[in-house]
């Protein structure tokens, strides 16, 4: 849930006038060219510097090129941008504005801390809720999230699996040439050129995988890795609800032990805690809400985009095949 909010007016910036640009890489550092539409002055340009372990971190988003995160990053920022609640947040209109380059956060890197944060998060994602309804999204998140992030695993697998296969095809293509040999034999000339019609048609097949594995990251990859992040950010807004309901009951337990001398104190603590509750609740509601109209409808895009270009890089393919089938026939004449 957000808290704290600072609240200004609404943003000086449209939403669909956001553009991710270009990213740069130095190490292991992304740096996004973000226009909105006042057109802040851009950055200068870091040198590029390719980190394996930064494109393993990045899964779907490292294959290829950057123009799927580019993607991904842009439709993020437009729906913050747009967002009733986050388009009011004064730091996102300095985000959107600013030429300046946000500052690095430090990651602390305690071990201890992190296993005692994870027990602590584990007992409170399993604490019974007193609302049916969030009671019932939470079980119905806990599947999805699962199920979400273990589809655009596999999807991913899919499309490294094509990129292998079609730089396969394309060494093969180039080992066929190697068969060409020179000479006035009319079986080695004939040879040859069925060598080197062989390579064009494996050359052929590359390109077509090659076109395959993009389609399917731009389209569908990037909607199922979406589907997943739109789980874990719903799981993570209900965690920090549970942790609020675990708060207040908390503080009504103290409120009912107390010593008459901390009574009051003990019941303004809980009054406050139920009201930050129910706020809580009341825009967690509207988000869930909000949330399954956007991922349905942002879902159902990837599925039509994906099914177009498939059906168009298939046609294509078709069409170069036929081409190569109608030069091995006439060679056989």
């Amino acid at each position: 849930m957000m808290e704290e909010v600072k609240e200004t007016s609404a943003l000086s910036v449209h939403g669909h006038n956001i553009k991710v640009t270009e990213v740069l890489q130095d190490g292991d550092a992304l740096t996004f060219i973000i226009v909105s539409q006042k057109f802040p002055p851009l950055p200068a340009k870091p040198q590029v510097n390719a980190s394996a372990k930064t494109m393993k971190q990045l899964g779907f988003l490292g294959l290829g090129e950057w123009q799927p995160h580019c993607k991904a990053l842009e439709t993020f920022l437009r729906q913050v941008a747009s967002h009733g609640i986050l388009s009011k947040n004064k730091a996102v209109e300095i985000f959107l504005t600013s030429s300046d380059a946000p500052g690095r956060q430090r990651v602390k890197k305690n071990i201890f801390n992190r296993l005692s944060q994870a027990v602590e998060e584990l007992r409170k994602e399993g604490h019974k809720d007193v609302d049916k309804f969030f009671q019932d999204e939470r079980d119905h998140n806990l599947v999805l999230t699962g199920c979400s992030k273990n589809i655009a695993e596999r999807f991913l697998d899919m499309v490294l699996t094509e990129q292998k296969i079609a730089v396969a095809c394309g060494h093969f293509s180039a080992a066929l040439h190697l068969c060409v040999e020179p000479g006035e034999d009319p079986n080695t000339q004939a040879f040859s050129k069925v060598c080197v019609k062989l390579s064009d048609v494996f050359e052929s097949m590359k390109k077509n995988m090659m076109s395959v594995a993009e389609n399917n990251v731009n389209t569908l990859g990037l909607g199922l890795d979406l589907e997943s992040r739109y789980q874990e950010a719903e799981k993570e807004m209900l965690f920090r609800r549970t942790c609020k309901l675990v708060e207040v009951e908390t503080a009504r337990r103290n409120t009912e032990k107390a010593k008459p001398v901390k009574k009051a104190a003990m019941e303004e603590v809980q009054k406050t805690a139920e009201m930050e509750f129910d706020h809580i609740c009341e825009v967690a509601k509207q988000e869930i809400a909000q949330l399954k109209g956007v991922r349905v409808k942002l879902l159902q895009q990837a599925l039509v985009q994906w099914c177009e270009k498939q059906l168009l890089t298939a046609k294509e393919s078709a069409d170069q095949f036929n081409q190569h089938l109608q030069a091995f026939r006439g060679m056989a004449y």
